[in-house]
């Protein structure tokens, strides 16, 4: 969905810097888009790196605009199993990443928008996080995801209500199941089962369209302090 969204708001002229870990295909994807893109190598659970790496936007864009915040992974794990307990620092690590480190992307952003010139609209910037329909119907075994996305949705109309006198705004999508990492490669009779619930389309959705919606939310000045269903319907079932 972060690639998606880097060709649809490079295609709409935007200068893209993508942040992924090292080891990803971050620097083929920047090349790919062009010029006025380049590619951060980072880990994003690292507050220090992922600061340095903002700074280098700044500095090499000029200004900060536009952060679209789409990492985070989850586990499988139930609060109680027949093995005892869910472990507590498999918790806190779900809710580092999808929670904690979005954060630390939403405050860094914030502060570096906060010093461009405003618009014709007042308006400074623009934040989109990635919550998960799990924020509100959390399925079996999804309690540390769903607590992290649901913390990632609920922030939305605080974060922007502390950033509204700047003129930056906030929104959140909530993804339903997407044709992303694992997801990609399930065989089209599971994904069937998986979606059957949606109310159309009947389909796992495509990473053009969340990248469609996050280009709509930063050209629509009204969207703000408000998380966004992308799922056709679907409410996950229990399991």
């Amino acid at each position: 969905m972060a690639r998606a969204t880097a060709e649809e708001l490079k295609s709409g002229g935007a200068r893209v810097a993508i942040f992924d870990l090292p080891t990803s295909k971050g620097e083929e994807v920047a090349a790919g888009l062009g010029g006025d893109s380049f590619f951060v190598p980072v880990d994003i659970t690292d507050a220090e790196a992922v600061e340095a790496g903002i700074d280098r936007v700044v500095e090499t864009f000029g200004g900060l605009e536009i952060g679209v915040n789409v990492a985070g992974g989850g586990i499988a794990r139930r609060t109680l199993s027949k093995k005892g307990p869910h472990p507590l620092d498999e918790f806190r690590q779900v809710v580092e990443l999808n929670l904690i480190a979005t954060f630390n992307l939403v405050r860094l952003e914030a502060d570096r928008m906060s010093r461009n010139e405003p618009n014709e609209d007042g308006e400074r910037g623009v934040i989109i996080n990635t919550a998960s329909i799990a924020a509100f119907e959390g399925q079996i075994g999804q309690v540390a995801y769903t607590a992290a996305k649901a913390g990632v949705a609920g922030m939305s109309l605080t974060v922007a209500r502390d950033l509204g006198s700047l003129g930056i705004r906030c929104m959140a999508i909530a993804p339903s199941l997407f044709l992303t990492g694992i997801t990609s490669m399930v065989p089209e009779e599971m994904a069937a089962g998986l979606t059957a619930g949606a109310a159309f389309p009947k389909r796992m959705g495509k990473p053009a369209e969340y990248a469609r919606l996050a280009r709509a939310i930063v050209e629509t000045p009204m969207l703000n302090g408000s998380t966004i269903r992308l799922d056709a319907g679907q409410r996950f079932q229990p399991k």
